[in-house]
């Protein structure tokens, strides 16, 4: 039903149009801050780090990475939920953000009411790895230990990250007992990793990649839909018999609820503008084995819907509980 407009109604739209023109013509009036909701040393924190010098070049004013670690990513999620919405703070997150309803009791915020999608910067498929004197060469050798053991250790960025509810996936379909240690941040499980105090890990092709490349870490399993171009000769969970099983790392932008969208707008293409520059598309691409997504809000808005649904799933039947 729709509702006449009162002279009140019009008078107070004509008031607020201006006033969100100037709050876009005046913005940004300090230091804006992206938090990032896990520990440093992460690929979410070099991803936002990686964008940081060129918005700083196109909005003229200092870029704050602050790292808001715990619960899953909640804590600093639900700081930039708070936050006033004025544009000067802003959450880069991960694919953890989509499980967070199943994960933290009493969540303190909406996944959908509190933000407003801005854009997916990448994605980049989850690898399996192994500090190279592990006598694995690849997944099945890992999970035929696991059957005489009893089982084996992975760690993961986190509990209830997408790569931890795909190793459950794969050690369910292999007949095979894993043991999960989760991490507050990538940086934690890669460190652990290298040092051979875990069997294995799973992590974005983003974070293991510099260890790949290094010979730190020996790939044994992608999970993307196809190989990576960096790893040509590392097979695909497809390839190794488990059909449809797929899993990607993504990384995504969000501000404050009710954050003026011209200010939304201006913040996306100055992003946009920052990934796409030469040396960072190719860092990300190369380096990073990652690919760049940059869509639109309500693209980033139907993704995250759809994750929640297909991930949520799997961390309720896999009796996923809270750290």
């Amino acid at each position: 039903m729709a509702f006449p407009l009162t002279r009140r109604g019009v008078l107070g739209a004509a008031l607020a149009m201006p006033a969100l023109a100037a709050r876009a013509d005046t913005w940004p009036s300090g230091p804006i801050r992206i938090v990032v909701p896990f520990a440093p040393g992460g690929s979410t924190d070099a991803v936002a780090r990686l964008a940081a010098p060129g918005l700083q070049q196109r909005l003229g004013v200092p870029i704050i990475v602050e790292n808001r670690s715990g619960a899953a990513g909640s804590i600093g999620s639900d700081m930039v939920a708070k936050a006033k919405p004025d544009g000067q703070t802003w959450l880069l997150t991960f694919d953890s953000h989509a499980v967070m309803p199943v994960l933290v009791p009493n969540l303190p915020f909406d996944l959908v009411a509190d933000f407003i999608p801005v854009t997916q910067i990448g994605r980049a498929p989850y690898v399996i790895a192994c500090q190279p004197s592990k006598p694995y060469k690849d997944l099945a050798d890992v999970f035929a230990t696991a059957r005489q053991k009893g089982s084996v250790t992975f760690g993961s960025t986190g509990n209830g990250t997408i790569g931890h509810l795909a190793m459950l996936m794969l050690a369910k379909r292999g007949g095979a007992e894993v043991t999960h240690l989760p991490y507050r941040g990538g940086g934690l499980a890669v460190n652990d990793a290298v040092a051979g105090h875990i069997d294995m890990m799973i992590g974005s092709s983003a974070l293991l990649a510099p260890q790949v490349s290094a010979n730190t870490l020996r790939p044994l399993m992608q999970l993307g839909a196809t190989r990576l171009a960096g790893l040509p000769a590392v097979p695909t969970a497809v390839e190794s018999g488990f059909d449809g099983l797929t899993a990607e790392a993504w990384w995504g932008v969000f501000a404050p609820a009710k954050t003026p969208a011209p200010v939304v707008a201006r913040f996306h293409e100055a992003l946009v503008g920052a990934y796409r520059e030469a040396r960072i598309a190719q860092q990300f691409a190369e380096v990073n084995q990652a690919e760049l997504v940059l869509s639109d809000g309500p693209a980033l808005g139907r993704f995250v819907q759809s994750q929640v649904e297909t991930w949520g799933k799997t961390a309720r039947e896999n009796n996923v509980k809270p750290d």
